[in-house]
């Protein structure tokens, strides 16, 4: 009678899934059942099976607790840390009012959407106050003392440019010069060795070459460092004031055209024109205008810097090119090596080649 309660019990736990575990020690007992043998080891045996069951979990109440079903439905929980049908979100996307999500690429959108469309604005507005000002239909801000000073700078590049093009030109044919020199002064010691008769001529030429190339690489070091220093001036310092300069006319058509539009606004009938849009025109007038005159103000700085360092600059580079060629053509070396010891120009040696990775 007992082993039959056992195996209905055991049976009847293959239709809970939490009691499989249950069922398999059933069946190794039952197994462990066939292989003994006598009658009072089959009463041991129904002891230690008792013993099994009792230790067990109880069969009930895990059959009230666990609730079948579809996979769809949420299992309940007895303990009493919470409930297991608790929902927690694992959307990050926001949500709207009405519950429905707010993706972050349409945000972003939208964004660049408004942008495209302030820009958009804007440019139409300062293309038609420059179509405006050059049909002369427009009126324009002029500051005559600024645009006077806007205009030497860049006629003064201008002329910086050529001179620098000019010493690039002088600096390179010297180059070759000093190159040919070289060869001359090879070809002359050469020819001293296999000419017995022509040794002290050739060798005295020679010497001449050489000394020739000593002070020209002096005078090319000179050259080079007047060079780089003009191409700074014109090139980078220069650039540097006309960009602020760029960034002011820029301003300035803006501020032109929003001032246009508000004059526009002001003097149209009241009845067309909304006192709101009156004053959102003011507003970004007022946002152009203290743009404008903040950059006018750096313009007017960085000219009179500019003149200041230009003089400075130039006042040392002529001096030093006037002393170099002086002394170059003279024949003075000692000027010469003088020259480049009070502009602290220091020469890169002659041949200088980089190491082979075997020497590294």
């Amino acid at each position: 009678m007992l082993l039959c309660l056992v195996i209905k019990d055991a049976g009847n736990s293959r239709r809970d899934k939490g009691l499989g575990e249950t069922s398999h020690t059933v069946h190794a007992i039952m197994a462990g059942r066939d292989m003994v043998n006598g009658g009072g080891e089959v009463d041991t045996f129904e002891k230690d099976l008792k013993e099994i069951l009792e230790d067990g979990p109880n069969l009930n109440d895990m059959h009230n607790t666990v609730q079948t079903g579809s996979p769809q439905k949420i299992m309940t929980s007895s303990y009493p840390g919470g409930s297991a049908t608790s929902h927690v979100s694992l959307s990050n996307n926001p949500t709207s009012s009405n519950g429905d999500f707010l993706p972050k690429t349409v945000q972003t959108a939208q964004s660049k959407i408004e942008t495209i469309k302030s820009w958009s604005v804007n440019t139409f507005k300062c293309t038609k106050q420059y179509i405006a000002e050059r049909l002369g239909k427009g009126s324009k801000t002029v500051d005559l003392e600024l645009e006077a000073q806007i205009e030497v700078l860049r006629d003064m590049q201008r002329k910086y440019a050529n001179i620098l093009r000019l010493a690039k030109n002088l600096n390179s044919h010297f180059c070759n010069v000093v190159q040919t020199q070289r060869a001359l002064g090879e070809a002359f010691s050469e020819q001293a060795q296999r000419s017995p008769e022509l040794q002290e001529e050739f060798s005295y030429n020679c010497e001449t070459q050489r000394a020739l190339v000593k002070n020209g690489e002096v005078l090319l070091g000179a050259m080079n460092f007047f060079t780089s220093t003009i191409n700074t001036l014109c090139n980078k310092t220069m650039e540097d004031t006309l960009l602020t300069v760029r960034q002011y006319e820029a301003a300035r058509l803006e501020y032109d055209a929003y001032r246009n539009e508000m004059e526009a606004l002001q003097l149209a009938p009241r009845e067309s024109t909304s006192a709101s849009k009156v004053d959102g025109s003011k507003r970004k007038f007022d946002e152009h205008k203290v743009k404008f005159e903040k950059l006018r103000a750096d313009v007017s700085i960085k000219l009179k810097f500019l003149d200041e360092n230009r003089v400075k600059v130039m006042h040392k580079q002529l001096l030093l090119f006037h002393n170099a060629v002086s002394a170059y053509f003279t024949g003075n070396d000692s000027a010469l090596e003088a020259t480049l010891k009070q502009f602290n120009i220091k020469l890169k040696p002659a041949n200088t080649e980089k190491p082979s990775w075997i020497e590294q």
